[in-house]
């Protein structure tokens, strides 16, 4: 009985009153299956000699432990000469007597290796000499490094080199959806450990780590490159329907070109430009516009000029081919403005500005174009006929001059640019007015300054008139004065007289002369 009061199955002898005893015990035959040394464990109890009397030259306190390899079972036939020894196995703890009364079980746990073993399988056997023994257990096992997963690679059971001091190399398998970065390898111990991880695995495109193995990728979400980072949300304007998205599609009208990476948003062709304006002279045309309100998501708008001439009829049109030259060319501007240069006079164009980024060739939509028709026969405006000042105070001027006599096309405005005359090359002003007439105020007093005139249309701009050169009035100057009065007055005791000047003028100013005219 053990210590629970449990029954114990065991083998006993107990033959130590007779000399010379060789009893043996063999086991059935084991496989060794992958083993190439296995260990041996041993429960036993043994009675202690000098508990036992009158067998002082007779009885043992030890029994060895053999063992024999085959490859096939042997039967009943049993030949202990072809046995090899392991080891004698002695007892830390022995029973007496009193220990029996007491029922008080000493175990003894023993482990011995044995190996190599090259075999199919082995036998082993207990030898007897002469010992009061009980064996309790026999087991047989092996050491292996166990299957495990490390880095998303699987590692096989692997059972350890014979030799303890060196490592057995085992190359792991990715789990499944997932790939070689660098080799897995692990390296099983003696002990079987694994020992030494080197290289991993990753998770294939459209899936993402999970506890130790790849998952596909949620609808909506997408992995668009191998490696142990998460799935990502479809970027705007894409989706996902299916599991295990490497890349999400566009929605229908978004794009995304070829060189775009799957982390970018779809985008779509920009809307047409906006404010398109001419401005024509003599030598060239001036064409202006502004970017479009929808730029399609993108950075990369680019702007295509096309050319009609038409002729009377507006349906009788034909590509000008290279008959204009466009500054700095027709395709692919940045800026939104061209020149077109040698047009023919008296000629009717029609000039499409087309806007277009990285995913207009993509799309079956109309070209998204601004269209302007320009006839040469509209000439920039005339210059503005001779520029007069009709009055000037310390602070204004008043000008006015004639309007062009030729003018296609009605005048919006009038520019008048305006400077002193030491600081030509400084800075200048400009204010505008509809009428041929204007007061330039914020001037300085006795300045002299300098005025030019231009005339805008629909056509755009007239060039500078020629320059006139106008002076400021001093403190005391004045014109156009509307009413003078002179006021004297005499001042005893010194009969002095004064006389005081109030000179009212057209520009709201009052200005006060005092003199003195006489003394008594």
């Amino acid at each position: 009985m053990d210590e629970h009061n449990r029954p114990i199955h065991t083998f006993q002898v107990c033959n130590v009153m007779e000399p010379n005893q060789n009893n043996w015990l063999r086991s059935n035959w084991i496989s060794r299956q992958a083993a190439q040394k296995v260990y041996v464990e041993l429960r036993f109890t043994l009675r202690d000699c000098n508990s036992i009397p009158w067998v002082s030259g007779t009885c043992k306190e030890t029994f060895n432990l053999f063992y024999h390899e085959t490859d096939e079972a042997h039967g009943v036939k049993f030949r202990p000469a072809q046995y090899t020894k392991i080891d004698t196995i002695a007892a830390d703890e022995s029973f007496t007597q009193m220990d029996l009364g007491d029922r008080i079980l000493k175990l003894n746990t023993e482990v011995r290796e044995v190996g190599p073993i090259n075999r199919k399988g082995f036998y082993l056997a207990f030898q007897d000499i002469g010992a009061c023994i009980a064996l309790v257990s026999v087991r047989v096992y092996y050491k292996k490094c166990p299957f495990t997963l490390r880095n998303l690679a699987s590692f096989p059971d692997t059972v350890p080199r014979v030799d303890s001091s060196s490592l057995v190399e085992v190359r792991g398998a990715c789990v499944d959806h997932a790939e070689e970065r660098d080799t897995p390898k692990l390296f099983c111990g003696a002990d079987g450990d694994w020992l030494v991880p080197l290289g991993r695995c990753v998770c294939s495109v459209g899936y993402e780590e999970i506890d130790g193995s790849c998952v596909a990728c949620r609808p909506g979400f997408y992995k668009a490159y191998a490696g142990n980072i998460k799935c990502s949300k479809c970027p705007p304007h894409s989706f996902s329907y299916g599991d295990a998205s490497a890349i999400c599609r566009c929605e229908k009208g978004f794009f995304r070109a070829e060189k775009d990476p799957p982390t970018m948003a779809c985008t779509r062709p920009p809307s047409p430009p906006r404010n398109l304006i001419f401005n024509l002279n003599d030598t060239c045309l001036l064409l202006e516009w502004s970017p479009p309100s929808d730029t399609g998501g993108r950075r990369d708008l680019t702007y295509n000029v096309q050319c009609k001439r038409c002729g009377p009829e507006p349906d009788h049109c034909q590509l000008c081919e290279d008959e204009l030259r466009f500054l700095p060319g027709p395709l692919g501007l940045t800026n939104a403005t061209v020149t077109v240069m040698d047009f023919s006079a008296h000629a009717n164009y029609t000039f499409e500005i087309e806007s277009l980024n990285g995913v207009s060739d993509m799309s079956s939509f109309p070209r998204q174009v601004a269209i302007i028709t320009v006839s040469t026969d509209q000439g920039g405006p005339s210059l503005v006929g001779t520029l007069k000042k009709d009055w000037a105070s310390p602070n204004s001027i008043a000008l006015s001059w004639q309007q062009p006599e030729q003018t296609t096309l009605p005048i919006i405005d009038y520019e008048v640019k305006y400077y002193e005359k030491e600081h030509e090359l400084l800075s200048y002003s400009s204010t505008r007015t509809k009428a041929p007439s204007v007061i330039v105020s914020g001037l300085k007093p006795a300045t002299w300054y300098v005025f030019s005139v231009r005339t805008r249309t629909a056509a755009g701009y007239s060039s500078y008139s020629p320059k006139y050169e106008y002076e400021t009035t001093g403190d005391c100057k004045y014109l156009r004065p509307s009413t003078v009065l002179i006021c004297c007055t005499a001042v005893r005791p010194k009969n002095r007289v004064f006389c005081m000047t109030l000179i009212i003028c057209h520009s709201e100013q009052l200005y006060i002369s005092e003199m003195l005219v006489s003394e008594a």
